[in-house]
Formats: structure tokens, C-alpha cells, sequence
């Protein structure tokens, strides 16, 4: 059974009781998605499949034969950071950096969520167009915890990154 891990082909684990996130680290080594409180509550396990965010710890690495699996590791390099890596970074946008691979995923995912018209609960209208704001990510962002506090830095450098693109 094959998956798709930052555009690199694998086979998935024979035990199907093995996590993403579990896959994802012992596996295959990719260590920057974290394990946190692997309970699905804290968002450092963030992962993108098939363009949409997930909790990798509470996911089976068996039901993701033929997904495309993007972790932080996948959306740039330290040569070569992307736009939210480099947001992050030049807005202090994380303490520890614990929670930054999980947050910096859940951000990439959630600017073509709102992209893509999808509406969240702080959206106005569920059916127009979804306006880029504080509000809506703070409430997009909410299943991603930083003990830290560097909440309003996460939004400077979301909100920098979306002013770049517009």
C-alpha cells in the first residue's frame, strides 16, 4: 500500500494500528511533526492530506493508502523556507518552536481553505466570500495551542504572508 510523503512514494506500515504521526516520526524520520498530547487537542501533529489539515495523531497511517501526506519538512527547507516559514521567523511567531511545524501546516492549509470560499464559524456569511481577517484566523488557528503565547505573532506573520499575496 503506498503513500505519498512529501511528494516521495512509501509503503505503509504492516501493523495497522500505527498512527500517522507515529509513521510519519519512527518510520520514516520526519521529526518535525510533533507529538504533543496525542489526543488530537493540542495541533503539533498538524499535517496536510490531500490539501486538508489533520491531527495525525489521531489518524491510522492504513487509511491513507494513495494520499499525499505534506509535513513541515514538505513545505520548505532551511535553504529554501516557504513564505510562512520565513513570516514566522521574521515575526518571532514562535518561542519554543515546539508548536511551529503543526502551526505553520495548519496555517498553510487554512489561507486555501478561506482561498477556496470555505466558511468557519467567525465567517459572516456562509455562502459569500470569506474575508481574510484577525478574527477568521484566530478561529481557524484554534486547534493549535502554544504554550508559549506567541498567538498574535502567529497572526502578524499569517497576516504578512496573506498581504504578500494580495
Amino acid at each position: 500500500m503506498p503513500i505519498t510523503v512529501n511528494s516521495q512514494t512509501h509503503e505503509l506500515p504492516d501493523d495497522p494500528r500505527v498512527s500517522l504521526l507515529d509513521f510519519l516520526r519512527g518510520d520514516l524520520g520526519l521529526n518535525g511533526t510533533k507529538k504533543g498530547c496525542d489526543h488530537g487537542q493540542c495541533g503539533a501533529c498538524t499535517v496536510i492530506v490531500n490539501g486538508m489539515r489533520i491531527n495525525s495523531c489521531l489518524s491510522l497511517a492504513a487509511l491513507h493508502d494513495g494520499d499525499a501526506v505534506t509535513t513541515i519538512e514538505g513545505l520548505g527547507t532551511p535553504a529554501d523556507p516557504s513564505a510562512l516559514q520565513l513570516a514566522f521567523v521574521e515575526h518571532d511567531g514562535f518561542q519554543c518552536g515546539y508548536c511551529t511545524p503543526g502551526q505553520i501546516c495548519s496555517a498553510t492549509a487554512m489561507m486555501d481553505e478561506i482561498a477556496n470560499g470555505w466558511p468557519s464559524d467567525a465567517s459572516d456569511d456562509l455562502t459569500g466570500k470569506i474575508e481574510f481577517s484577525g478574527e477568521e484566523i484566530r478561529e481557524r488557528m484554534s486547534g493549535n495551542l502554544c504554550r508559549c503565547g506567541a498567538y498574535s505573532n502567529i497572526v502578524k506573520a499569517i497576516e504578512a504572508v496573506r498581504e504578500a499575496q494580495s
